[in-house]
């Protein structure tokens, strides 16, 4: 029999070449492109993913796959095509955007195991301090640890060259291990009778002479009435107590069968929804879903159809929209990925997917256990499911046939991920995916980026328009006003599908403010619109993009600024958790000192406000008002944006005041008044998107107010008025700031009229990141010559804004070119990270 081959991506970090590897007999005719397999890799034994299958190999000698970790493919064909296509686009290795489909806890990266030597050797105070740590780390953990859980417990700390000195001096030893994969399916004991009725129920005749023979006798009583297998958990509950062994002595006596079944770990199981039906659509509405639908199908006919922005006001039944694309893919057979910015937004929008199609929608988001998010991915592989609803890793999901993703909310940087490599828009992977899978691609957004109305010039995205606000929540405004004891009819000659004006917005100059002496964070307009919506029973929402009490601790005899030793940012003050200060960079936390740690003088205070001083202040005001906060620090539980969330919408507050999470098209119908405290934060940032970063969030959080019949209003409160950017944002003028900000762009060519490529490189010493910038810098104007790309041009080096996070000085440059990625891809950029085409430049 000839040999089989298959290209693997080797799960290496940094490995970037593709490696050919042999089946061995007893895999023959098991192993697909897809599968996720183990093969030798040096001295090790790592995970990777096959790619191909080939009766002959690139080169003479190849080494076996030694095992078959799934027998189903973890990928389809699509998502193979996407991760090539990734990872020639973001300059990443293929098995890092290969890893992105492939659910947390299934992959695992080989490690090295440190082990404590148990023979004497030289006394433990002969060792430096870091050694002397990790020897005191791996007594305490059992004797052993992977690299990787001894970096958690010493990050930062340079114990590999600690460890390599123990190693020589006989204290450890070390050796490669490949984890085993970290989530499995979930199984629980099943029981069932198995005797005749004849030996039932002599058993249950019989006189219990103990205790436990009451018990199994009411066992057998629970399961005759169960004409299924059931949980062994529901018969212990229904004879009121019991073990395996109860079980375990029916069993063997004949009585009752023991099995194992397969659970799913739903985390919609406990999710409560109405069932709801489509509500008549205006005509704006039904022209652009009929247009959707004739995409959908030649879509699902395999024809290639361009991705369409979909630009709607806020409140403008973009949802909607969603919904019956969502059907219509549905009815085809084939499978709808629905992306949403935050994780705050999923419960409101699945809910929303759950009541229009029960029983078919999935859930995926970063709050979710292992467990959780492994089930989801193997009911969608399995056709189980059809819908999915999450954020940026949703789109991920291994569906068969995906025939239409939605991306909602289009404009939010939370699309792109900086994080960790590979640093990718999901904006331009979902294209991508979707042209590989001839489905479509819908792109929604109140404000949406810019750079993509040139996509539409240019020809690339259709686009759909909702100028309007359709008027909603009729039914539910109207209970709740009853239950206030107010006219619980509204507009009653209205047509369902009606629409509502935009909320008028009131500017309000905080430098007039100061002239009349109201030193408040609140202008007089703000106290007298929150009183109003007080008065009336309903609900307002106040808006800062600051977190804590204050935004930075101050010196007043000296000047000197508390800042965190490992970032160099000033550190806030959080009064609700007992004055202590933080960095919202590395959550680094100190106390508030009582004196100056410069001059020792007792003139230091807080300075600036956060979502917590606006809080306080707001219950000074109004100390009968109920208020809820929505920032990090209140969300950070698993279920808390649900849980906040529900309590606001059921009127268990009054005022909710949070920071960007409540712009991300949260539908509040009882929100009459929005107040933003303070429009200019971010504004003045050194950031080519600054002025529409705010723009976008001024305009998505004005219109979390009059989504209902009770109509709304808003109060923008600023110091720089005069600014286009927040003059555009309280006239709801799109148009105007569109042409304004592409003119500045085109001036100075930024994207979309150039493409950016930014280069950041991290040391903690501060003249290494400034030499190794430096060094890049050289290396990159020789390329630009060689390679006569005469339209290209380095902005830098120079220390990037936040010159210092987490310990790590930071250097960057940008590549400004139409094509950056031809300078950079092949070229050896080792300790630098890479991003192309990033949101920030900071």
């Amino acid at each position: 029999m000839s040999n089989q081959y298959v290209q693997v991506a080797v799960n290496v970090p940094q490995v970037n070449n593709l490696f050919d590897y042999h089946l061995p007999n007893e895999l023959l005719g098991q192993v697909q492109p897809g599968c996720l397999v183990v093969v030798p890799f040096g001295n090790q034994r790592v995970q990777g993913i096959v790619l191909t299958l080939s009766d002959v190999a690139s080169i003479s000698q190849t080494r076996d796959v030694e095992a078959l970790l799934d027998p189903h493919p973890v990928l389809t064909p699509a998502q193979m095509k996407l991760a090539q296509r990734l990872a020639q686009e973001t300059l990443t290795s293929p098995a890092a955007c290969l890893s992105l489909m492939v659910p947390a806890g299934l992959t695992q990266l080989a490690d090295t195991l440190y082990s404590l030597v148990d023979a004497e050797s030289q006394p433990v105070q002969s060792f430096s301090p870091i050694q002397q740590r990790l020897i005191s780390l791996l007594e305490r953990r059992g004797g052993s640890l992977r690299g990787r859980q001894i970096e958690a417990a010493l990050p930062r700390q340079h114990w590999q060259a600690a460890a390599r000195a123990l190693v020589q001096a006989g204290k450890l030893t070390r050796q490669p291990v490949l984890p085993p994969p970290g989530v499995h399916a979930r199984t629980t004991r099943m029981v069932n009778l198995a005797g005749s009725p004849q030996q039932i129920q002599a058993y249950l005749d019989k006189p219990a002479a103990s205790a436990a023979a009451q018990r199994r006798q009411r066992m057998l009583s629970f399961l005759i009435k169960e004409p299924w297998p059931v949980e062994a958990s529901w018969v212990y509950a229904a004879a009121g107590g019991g073990s395996l062994a109860d079980l375990t002595t029916l069993a063997e006596a004949g009585l009752v069968n023991l099995s194992e079944s397969e659970i799913w770990r739903d985390p919609l199981e406990k999710m409560d929804y109405q069932p709801h039906h489509p509500p008549p659509l205006t005509g704006a509405q039904q022209n652009i879903l009929t247009q959707i639908n004739q995409v959908l199908n030649r879509s699902a006919q395999s024809q290639p159809v361009k991705p369409y922005l979909l630009h709607g006001v806020t409140g403008s039944g973009k949802t909607e929209i969603y919904l019956q694309a969502a059907a219509e893919t549905l009815k085809t057979g084939r499978q709808v990925i629905i992306l949403v910015p935050e994780i705050s937004l999923t419960p409101q929008t699945v809910r929303r997917f759950m009541a229009r199609f029960p029983g078919q929608v999935g859930l995926v988001h970063s709050q979710l256990s292992p467990g959780e998010r492994y089930d989801t991915w193997r009911r969608a592989r399995a056709g189980l499911i059809s819908v999915v609803v999450g954020a940026r890793s949703a789109l991920f999901t291994p569906f068969a046939d995906p025939g239409l993703v939605v991306i909602d909310e289009c404009h939010e940087n939370t699309y792109y991920q900086d994080d960790l490599p590979p640093y990718y828009n999901a904006l331009s992977a979902a294209e991508w995916y979707t042209q590989a899978n001839h489905a479509l691609l819908l792109l929604g957004s109140a404000t949406p980026p810019i750079d993509l109305f040139e996509r539409v010039k240019q020809g690339d995205f259709g686009l759909l328009s909702l100028p309007d606000r359709v008027l909603a929540h009729r039914e539910s405004v109207e209970r709740q006003l009853k239950d206030l004891g107010q006219n619980g009819v509204l507009n009653p000659a209205e047509g369902e599908a009606a629409t509502l004006p935009l909320p008028p917005v009131k500017l309000v100059d905080m430098r007039e403010e100061l002239k009349t002496g109201n030193r408040s964070m609140f202008s007089r307009a703000l106290k007298e619109a929150l009183s109003e919506t007080l008065s009336a029973g309903q609900q307002a929402v106040l808006f800062l993009n600051r977190r804590g009490s204050a935004t930075y601790v101050f010196c007043r005899e000296c000047g000197y600024v508390l800042r965190c030793p490992r970032c160099d940012l000033p550190l806030t003050y959080h009064s609700d958790e007992g004055g202590s200060l933080r960095c919202h960079s590395c959550a680094y936390r100190r106390q508030m000192p009582k004196t100056c740690p410069a001059c020792g003088s007792r003139q230091i205070r807080q300075y600036g406000a956060g979502t917590e001083k606006v809080e306080a202040e707001v219950l000074e005001l109004f100390p009968q008002a109920r208020t809820l906060r929505w920032d990090y620090e209140s969300t950070r539980t698993k279920g808390a944006h649900d849980l906040l969330l529900s309590h606001f919408l059921n009127r268990h507050a009054d005022i909710l005041i949070g920071t960007q999470m409540l712009a991300k098209g949260l539908d509040m119908p009882m929100v009459t008044l929005v107040g933003v405290v303070l429009a200019d934060v971010g504004l003045n940032l050194p950031d080519y998107r600054a002025a529409e970063r705010t723009f976008q969030l001024l305009m998505q959080v004005s219109g979390r107010a009059g989504r209902s019949p009770l109509g709304g209003r808003v109060v923008l409160q600023t110091f720089q008025p005069d600014h286009y950017a927040i003059q555009a944002a309280a006239a709801y003028d799109f148009e105007g700031f569109k042409k304004r900000e592409l003119d500045y762009r085109r001036n100075m060519l930024y994207p979309p009229f150039a493409r950016l490529a930014r280069l950041e490189y991290r040391s903690q010493s501060a003249a290494e990141a400034e030499s190794a910038a430096g060094r890049l810098a050289d290396k990159l104007n020789d390329w630009i010559r060689q390679g006569q790309h005469n339209a290209s041009q380095l902005i830098g080096p120079a220390p990037c804004f936040f010159s210092k996070v987490n310990g790590y000085y930071r250097w960057q440059i940008i590549l400004r070119s139409p094509d950056p990625a031809a300078i950079l891809r092949g070229r050896s950029l080792e300790g630098w990270r890479v991003q192309l085409d990033p949101l920030s430049v900071l």
